[in-house]
């Protein structure tokens, strides 16, 4: 996979758009049918073989900090929990238990078992079934073949990936890549909230800066630039970079000392529903669950971009993040729920995605692929 641009090359990029007044350009511009977004049997595949087919990011590996540590909720539909075991490897479970179905877990906890709260079958941290209450009602049981049933995981770049089909595997997207979340980062804030649109016409939203002067007049577009990326791919994912006007210091400091961060957002596109977001103070995982055609369920984890052990660190962090989430954050969630309400008018057959708005484009590409593969 190609390497992404480093600090020095980034600000370069970034320093000759300036100067020129242009942007980074696909090769192409793109149609995409508004049918894609209107149909349930495209909606259907691409939960069944997209988003559980493929390994998506499920927590920050920060928030299984400790053995024993665990983390629940639905992926794609399905409810899932990740556990870090003793011999601290992450395992995902399909969140029932092996007796009556019941869900083991919600939310996130830290415990040395998992024990089902309807009859107390009690599993270890590697999903194998340690205890049956009355276990002579169960004749016959062979404990072996009723451990939890576990789902492919891995841990790369600071994030947990799950995947539901047996067979899946990493295919080398991040290799060679540093942390999107690095180890000394801490997790501050998790929240979920149910969005009324398709979950591609959110994501699409955090995929370009063409909308940045229109939607953000007084909140984001102050401290950047009016349609001013650089756009890189590796593999299906993205990265979207969108300076800030301080950006401009940097031009005074020698090439091999400049380091944008603080002067910049990154926007990593995780194929097919997860977002990266890196802010001056903090850092966001966003997974985009499609709960049905026009409602999307938006879990987010929030993390510092300092120490946990730095004494303004999570404080820094809370009013960045207020910041984004309460002002642009919001201009784009209004923007997104008008765009689902716009489909019923009929007006369009299809959205056109222009060379500004190349990672869309690539995204398109990567599903279309994905669901004829």
């Amino acid at each position: 996979m190609a390497a992404l641009l480093d600090d020095r090359a980034i600000a370069e990029r970034i320093f000759s758009h300036i100067e020129a007044g242009t942007t980074d350009l696909s090769d192409a511009s793109w149609r995409e049918p508004v049918e894609n977004y209107r149909s349930q049997a495209r909606f259907d595949a691409e939960l069944a073989r997209v988003l559980r087919r493929t390994p998506t990011p499920f927590c920050p590996a920060a928030a299984l900090a400790e053995p024993g540590a665990w983390l629940a909720r639905t992926a794609a539909g399905t409810p899932v929990m990740a556990v870090r075991g003793d011999d601290g490897r992450v395992r995902a479970f399909r969140n029932a238990c092996r007796h009556r179905g019941m869900q083991l877990v919600e939310g996130a906890g830290c415990g040395r078992a998992l024990a089902c709260r309807y009859h107390g079958w009690t599993y270890g941290l590697d999903g194998a079934l340690r205890h049956v209450p009355h276990a002579d009602g169960f004749p016959g049981l062979d404990r072996s073949a009723h451990g939890l049933s576990e789902l492919p995981a891995f841990e790369k770049c600071g994030l947990v990936f799950v995947a539901q089909d047996a067979g899946a595997r990493d295919d080398g997207s991040f290799d060679g890549l540093p942390d999107f979340i690095g180890a000394d980062q801490r997790m501050f804030h998790q929240r979920e909230s149910l969005v009324p649109a398709n979950w591609k016409i959110f994501l699409e939203g955090f995929l370009e800066g063409y909308h940045i002067k229109t939607t953000h007049p007084t909140t984001f577009y102050p401290f950047g630039f009016d349609n001013l990326n650089v756009v890189e791919t590796f593999g299906r994912n993205s990265r979207v970079t969108f300076p800030f006007q301080r950006i401009r210091k940097l031009a005074q400091v020698p090439p091999a000392e400049r380091r944008v961060r603080g002067a910049l957002t990154y926007v990593y596109h995780l194929f097919p529903n997860a977002i990266v977001t890196t802010f001056s103070h903090h850092t966001q995982l966003l997974v985009l669950e499609p709960v049905s055609l026009g409602e999307t369920r938006l879990v987010a984890y929030l993390l510092t971009n300092r120490p946990a052990g730095d004494a303004t660190a999570q404080a820094d962090a809370e009013r960045d993040a207020a910041f984004v989430n309460q002002t642009g954050g919001a201009e784009d969630a209004a923007v997104v729920c008008a765009i689902q309400r716009g489909l019923a008018s009929g007006a369009n057959d299809a959205f056109t995605y222009g060379r500004f708005e190349g990672a869309i484009s690539h995204f398109h590409r990567a599903l279309h692929a994905a669901l004829s593969g």
